[in-house]
């Protein structure tokens, strides 16, 4: 397996991205920087530099016009909290987004989709295991996943692609939180939850890979979970990133761990590297500076 590259790829199809506002669009949005490979949206235009602006929901004209000669769709956009009639735009925003793509003549939609759909996820969960989400926001997700796929199987396309992505360093509630002294729920055995992490520079350099594998014409599951290989703890990354957090007994039903098998990642796109909490922290750092340490 060949390391990631160390330059954004310089591909000349465009890639659409829809939903860029928030956490994990923020650090793509650092991490691709100017490349003009990326084209964003937005809902406004103050949410510049969006170079599209379009209400994907709403105005499916636009949308449409915006994807034309891209070579892929990412859908970003979602919701992940809220009532079920909220969470319930998971799907809608994903159906508009393959509309869009009939319209352009786009031929491959990839929609970010999330690790929670396992649920209890133990060492070695591919693919192809029956997921069984227990929160209400994983299971909007699987709903998306399953109305996706069903639209481009009955409407003959386009290819779709939903990326359970695990855990990414910035845009989680454990480095992403900011200032402050974290709580971290913690087993009775004192060991913390260990998750599939990666840093938001791999997770580009990943997706780069990916949308390059789809318009080289070569074969795209319809399911890919995207992750560093093997799960980290939760406590190393707080302490390599120098942090104190608070310990807090661990609630029922809290999952122990969450360890994506990436199998199926690294024959896709050649490229395999290990979960290394030093390495998820780097990563993060390299882009956004650490927040003050709290006391202990």
């Amino acid at each position: 397996m060949r390391p990631f590259p160390t330059k954004p790829d310089s591909s000349e199809s465009p890639v659409l991205v829809v939903g860029g506002t928030g956490r994990l669009g923020q650090l793509l949005r650092m991490t691709w920087g100017q490349s003009g490979r990326y084209r964003w949206q937005a809902r406004q235009a103050r949410q510049a530099p969006a170079q599209e602006v379009f209400d994907p929901l709403h105005d499916d004209a636009r949308y449409a016009e915006a994807a034309r000669g891209a070579g892929v769709i990412f859908n970003l956009a979602g919701v992940v909290c809220g009532d079920a009639g909220a969470l319930a735009l998971n799907e809608a925003l994903a159906l508009a987004a393959l509309r869009a793509a009939r319209a352009a003549g786009v031929s491959h939609v990839f929609l970010a989709s999330s690790a929670a759909v396992y649920g209890r996820g133990e060492a070695g969960t591919d693919e192809a295991i029956r997921p069984n989400p227990v929160s209400d926001y994983g299971k909007a997700k699987l709903a998306m996943e399953w109305a996706a796929l069903e639209d481009a199987a009955l409407l003959g396309g386009p290819t779709v692609c939903c990326l359970r992505i695990g855990n990414v360093a910035g845009a989680d509630r454990l480095l992403g939180a900011g200032a402050g002294v974290p709580r971290l729920d913690t087993f009775a055995d004192g060991t913390a939850p260990a998750r599939s992490y990666v840093g938001p520079q791999a997770l580009a350099a990943l997706l780069g890979l990916i949308f390059d594998a789809a318009m080289a014409g070569r074969p795209i599951p319809p399911v890919l979970n995207v992750a560093l290989a093997g799960a980290v703890g939760m406590d190393d990354l707080l302490a390599v990133d120098g942090r104190h957090w608070q310990v807090c007994a661990a609630p029922e039903g809290t999952i122990r761990t969450v360890d994506l098998d990436t199998t199926l990642l690294a024959r896709t796109v050649g490229v395999s590297e290990p979960a290394v909490a030093a390495r998820i922290v780097a990563d993060l750092r390299a882009l956004v500076p650490a927040p003050p340490r709290g006391d202990a």
